[in-house]
């Protein structure tokens, strides 16, 4: 058996090798399209809005509909935990920090059961709930936050997309819930 593999393997190979054609180029169409998609994906930085309402307790406080998604935290220890650490962890945008090239695209994707907002700030503040303003200790609403359009808002499993325009610093913000932020580097 042992001297079997050996010369099976060597028989096959060439063949192997041969089938494959050449490997710099995709041959089948499907495999094109798919190229062509990781490329688009390269062109794109991703960043998740993530939160973890309990849809019972968070509809009954801020009406029906407020969240969208299976089990969570409470409406109450959701208020309890910012009051105590002015964020909560599960609202956070991920990556926190991002590096891009210009010419990329952003692609804020909500991934959490709540509405929110991937809104570009000069300096990072306060957002459009006054009482998640106080809490959360951003008692200067950023000025980009009170200019907001429909289109802004991005429901539960809605995207959000922005182009990196030129080289520096970018900072964005959920304009509902302020903790949730990110910082884009652009070269």
């Amino acid at each position: 058996m042992s001297r079997l593999f050996p010369s099976v393997a060597l028989t096959l190979i060439p063949l192997l090798l041969g089938a494959c054609g050449d490997a710099t180029r995709a041959t089948d169409p499907q495999l094109e399209s798919k190229a062509g998609t990781v490329a688009n994906l390269a062109a794109e930085r991703r960043i998740q809005m993530m939160d973890a309402c309990d849809p019972e307790s968070f509809n009954e406080a801020l009406g029906p509909g407020s969240c969208l998604r299976n089990g969570g935290l409470e409406f109450a220890k959701f208020l309890g935990l910012l009051g105590k650490h002015q964020s909560v962890g599960a609202w956070h945008f991920a990556p926190d920090k991002v590096n891009a090239r210009v010419g990329q695209e952003l692609l804020a994707v909500n991934t959490g059961g709540e509405v929110h907002t991937f809104t570009e700030v000069e300096e990072f503040g306060g957002g459009i709930v006054p009482a998640l303003n106080e809490l959360s200790g951003n008692l200067v609403e950023a000025p980009e936050c009170a200019a907001l359009e429909p289109d802004d808002f991005v429901p539960p499993g809605g995207t959000y997309r922005d182009d990196v325009d030129e080289a520096g610093t970018e900072r964005y913000q959920c304009c509902i819930h302020p903790w949730m932020r990110t910082v884009v580097t652009a070269r």
